[in-house]
Order: structure tokens, then C-alpha cells, then sequence
């Protein structure tokens, strides 16, 4: 069957969009996408999508505001030029961690983003391991949320070192994702118990589990500045730990964080290329091109897509 949709792309991340069109085996359609010199944003579509089924592939990382504009502003481009449906797809959901109100006269700004999007003519969001899954219920149009763990885990298949494996959270926060990742990999579990004493700086003070001559998966869904993986590699090691790996959906990582990893305990960060931000010495970046495309697919084509929800 013919696929009759157009991919667009901000500049937030442009190849991936590239490698999502080339496993379509479609192009990429031609957008321009600039800023004035006061830093508004124009966009224009240079053809004709009239009627068609419009996927803007857009992470809101950082610059996190210039790229969430850029969006809105593309959307509504697409909106304005008669597009049937326009697909958000939104590997890397900035705002994600400002879910709830955790201090009085605090907004609740994930949702805002969700009104934003809705409103202005969002008909789809695609989008891939949410800080918090709940976020899905923010918005009143579908959102398909995909998962990075069977990329991430065959990738560890791949070299080998899914045997002698122990999983580890790095916060008790994010249990819930590594006892996945425990289940679907079939290891044992661990926890570092952290003690966070600045917006940058994380201590590890205690392991619950046991990861004496063993390799380590630190598992998280975001890594900004490493503080958190690069204080509990440092408390694994120092606990016996053989080789530590780190998997994390998304790496967001400035000079800090690519530093801090170069430096540390870890042997290898495994991330995808959900940003472009995947990048600096012992990260390695996985696409999701073809997890995010097949879903395109199967949207376009009005099929289903709960088996790419699959993280066994």
C-alpha cells in the first residue's frame, strides 16, 4: 500500500526525522523554519498538504521553550493549509516532570503543555517513555506512549551482557521502570537510596540488593546532568560491582552530564537518540527511527499499535 502522509521536522531534531522518513522510505517534506532577529519564529510549508496526514517530529528538549513554540507554530501552519490530521510526534516531552503540584502556588505545567498542544490543532500525540505515564490522561485527544526498553535491552543481549546481570534504580523513584527492566531481562534487583542536596548535586547513601562481583544496569528515564547515575555507579563500585552500564530513555545531557560520565564509574551510557543531546565519550546512542516510524505506519494506515507497547 501506498503511504500517502508527509513527515515534517522543526529544528529540534531534524535527523531523526530523516532516519524515521528513510525507514518509511519516504522524504522528508520541505519546511522552512527560522527566527527573526527579535527570535520569533516563522515557518512556512513549501508543498501542498492539503487533505493529508501530517506527522511533526518535534522533541521539546532544550531549547526547551523555542522548540515547544516552534511546534505550536508548525501545527497551526499545517492547520491553516488543510492538513486532515496533525500528528505531534514528541520523542522527548519537555515540561514532563512538572506533573503535579508538589508545593503550594506551583503551576502544573505538563498539563498546561497538553492544552497548549490541543489547542492548537494537535488531532494525535506520539510521544515515548513519559516521566510520569499518567500525563496521557492530561490531554483530550489520543496519545500513543511507546516504550525504549526493547531497544535498550537488545542492545544489551546483543553485547553479551545480559548474563550475571543485576538491575539497579537509582532513586526509589524509579523502581517501577527497573523492576521492568528486571522482569523482562530476568536478573535480580537493587536499589541506591539517594539524599539529593542541590538541583546538580546527588549523594548515594545506601544499597538495598546485593552487587558484589556482578555487572550492574543503572536504569532511569532521563539523565540531565548525571548527578544521580554517576553518585550511584560510584556507590556500586564501591560495593563490588564489576562492569556498570547505564540505560536511560532519554539523555539530555550538557557539558556537565557528558563530563561527569567520562569521569565516573560507569563503563558505557546507553541512551537513544530521542534528543540530540546523546552524544560525548562512553555514551552510546540507539534509534528509535524505526519504533517511531512503524508507529507512523500503523497510524496512517488506521491499524493497531498496542504490540509496539510490547516492553518484554
Amino acid at each position: 500500500m501506498v503511504l500517502d502522509f508527509r513527515i515534517l521536522s522543526g529544528s529540534a531534531h531534524p535527523e531523526l526525522a530523516d532516519e524515521i522518513a528513510a525507514y518509511l522510505g519516504v522524504r522528508r517534506s520541505d519546511a522552512t523554519v527560522e527566527s527573526f532577529p527579535d527570535g520569533e519564529t516563522f515557518v512556512k510549508i513549501n508543498e501542498n498538504i492539503r487533505g493529508r496526514d501530517i506527522f511533526i517530529v518535534q522533541p521539546t528538549c532544550p531549547p526547551t521553550n523555542q522548540n515547544l513554540m516552534e511546534l505550536l507554530i508548525m501545527v497551526d501552519a499545517a492547520k491553516r493549509a488543510s492538513a486532515e490530521t496533525i500528528n505531534a510526534v514528541i520523542p522527548f516531552f519537555g515540561y514532563a516532570r512538572q506533573d503535579r503540584k508538589d508545593q503550594p502556588r506551583v503551576p502544573i505545567t505538563a498539563k498546561l503543555v497538553a492544552n497548549l498542544l490541543t489547542a492548537a490543532g494537535v488531532t494525535r500525540v506520539l510521544t515515548m517513555d513519559l516521566h510520569a505515564g499518567q500525563i496521557q490522561g492530561f490531554f483530550d485527544i489520543p496519545v500513543d506512549h511507546l516504550y525504549a526498553m526493547p531497544v535498550l535491552i537488545k542492545y544489551l543481549r546483543d553485547q553479551g551482557v545480559s548474563d550475571n546481570l543485576v538491575v539497579v534504580s537509582p532513586d526509589v523513584g524509579g523502581m517501577k521502570m527497573a523492576h521492568a527492566y528486571s522482569k523482562a531481562l530476568k536478573t535480580p534487583l537493587a536499589i541506591v537510596a539517594k539524599n539529593r542536596v542541590s538541583a546538580t548535586e546527588v549523594e548515594a547513601i545506601s544499597l538495598i540488593g546485593e552487587v558484589e562481583g556482578r555487572d550492574v544496569f543503572l536504569v532511569d528515564d532521563i539523565s540531565e546532568t548525571a548527578g544521580t547515575l554517576t553518585s550511584a555507579a560510584k556507590l556500586l563500585k564501591e560495593r563490588g560491582a564489576k562492569r556498570i552500564y547505564a540505560g536511560v530513555s532519554h539523555a539530555v545531557l550538557g557539558e556537565q552530564g557528558r563530563r561527569r560520565i567520562a569521569e565516573s564509574e560507569i563503563d558505557e551510557l546507553i541512551s537513544t537518540n530521542s534528543t540530540p543531546y546523546a552524544t560525548g565519550e562512553k555514551v552510546k546512542a540507539l534509534s528509535v527511527a524505526e519504533l517511531l516510524g512503524e508507529a507512523i505506519r500503523r497510524i496512517h494506515l488506521k491499524e493497531s499499535v498496542t504490540s509496539l507497547f510490547d516492553i518484554s
